[in-house]
């Protein structure tokens, strides 16, 4: 029982030795623009007692017994390829002034301090070119699910990717009607409103995505009446009311009211309400309502009337009411004054 349990215990060791034996590389396919510089990331593993005296790295087919395009043996340092990692667990190969023939396939090799420490990541990681012509961007929109309609005060967001983002960290720029308004790959937008609609874009190592169209939909604001031709008028004038608003989507309907001591009177449902022959009896104070389906605004109260109306009235009242006297005579009147004057009026009914 003694030798079984020894040598169980010596072929586990000898397992985790041999397990312990690992390049990783995190990407599986790696994208970079023509002309910039590009990291592959990459992890190996190797057992404790072991320790790493060179590092290489292979391209295409040429991973066991090279050429290389890195050897730390070699001590390069002329090379567009320079190793970024370390001797310990980082692998990791950058590359500057990408070119078209440095896409294929590329694999990390170590060699350790033990004769048959040696070992390769067979399973490589490649490396895809793409001309900046070709660069394909894309946008994708977060918004409230409610009717796939973005309102005023809702937030939203929207991400540009693109075809190739590998290599190193390149700024996403988002405009908006062609200004910039944002670096990096996410444009939040919160507490929206009219201010943000508009077209919008994002760019990346020279190229640009197409548009997308942001409509922030609110209810009416701003009503208020225009009077053509004045809120005071000569009798018999045309006069004709309009209701002004902003609101998106736009105004469905209008409504008239006129306001007479305590009572409101509906008068209407248009944007114009029109008097042919403006009198004194449509004299009076006038608002609008707009109403979409997000709610309604009312105007100010407006007072149209004709010119003159109560100046009028007045010498009217003055000139052609009958006042006239009947009777008139003089009457005295007793005085208590030491002169013994007379004081006479005249009187009429």
């Amino acid at each position: 029982y003694s030798y079984l349990l020894i040598f169980l215990i010596v072929l586990l060791c000898v397992l985790g030795a041999f397990s312990s034996w690992m390049v990783e590389y995190p990407q599986k396919e790696t994208c970079a623009l023509k002309g910039s510089s590009v990291i592959l990331p990459c992890y190996y593993d190797y057992p404790e007692s072991l320790v790493v005296e060179g590092v290489k790295w292979g391209h295409k087919e040429n991973f066991f017994d090279g050429p290389f395009i890195y050897d730390s043996e070699l001590n390069q340092t002329w090379s567009r390829f320079t190793y970024s990692g370390d001797k310990n667990h980082n692998c990791s190969l950058r590359i500057d002034q990408v070119e078209d023939g440095d896409a294929g396939k590329f694999a990390f090799r170590f060699i350790t301090n033990s004769d048959d420490g040696k070992f390769t990541g067979e399973e490589g990681t490649m490396l895809k070119i793409v001309i900046f012509f070709f660069l394909d961007l894309r946008i994708s929109l977060v918004k409230p699910k409610e009717n796939d309609v973005i309102k005023e005060g809702n937030s939203a967001s929207l991400t540009c990717t693109s075809s190739c983002d590998g290599g190193e960290p390149s700024p996403f720029i988002w405009l908006k009607d062609g200004e910039v308004v944002h670096n990096g790959s996410v444009l939040s937008l919160t507490d929206m409103s009219s201010t943000h609609s508009g077209n919008y874009c994002c760019t990346y190592n020279g190229a640009t995505s197409g548009g997308i169209r942001i409509d922030v939909e609110f209810g009416p604001k701003n009503t208020n009446v225009e009077v053509y031709p004045s809120e005071e008028v000569d009798e018999g004038t045309n006069v004709t009311l309009i209701c002004n608003s902003h609101a998106n989507p736009a105004v469905m309907n209008y409504t008239w009211f006129k306001k007479h001591r305590n009572n409101v009177t509906v008068l209407g449902e248009q944007r114009k309400y029109s008097f042919g022959k403006f009198s004194q009896r449509d004299d009076g104070q006038y608002f609008c309502r707009s109403t979409n389906k997000h709610g309604s605004s009312n105007s100010s109260d407006v007072t149209v009337k004709v010119k003159g109306k109560h100046s009028d009235q007045f010498l009217h009242l003055f000139l052609f009411r009958p006042y006239h006297c009947i009777t008139c005579r003089e009457e005295q009147t007793d005085s208590h004054d030491e002169s013994d004057s007379v004081i006479y009026s005249v009187v009429c009914r």
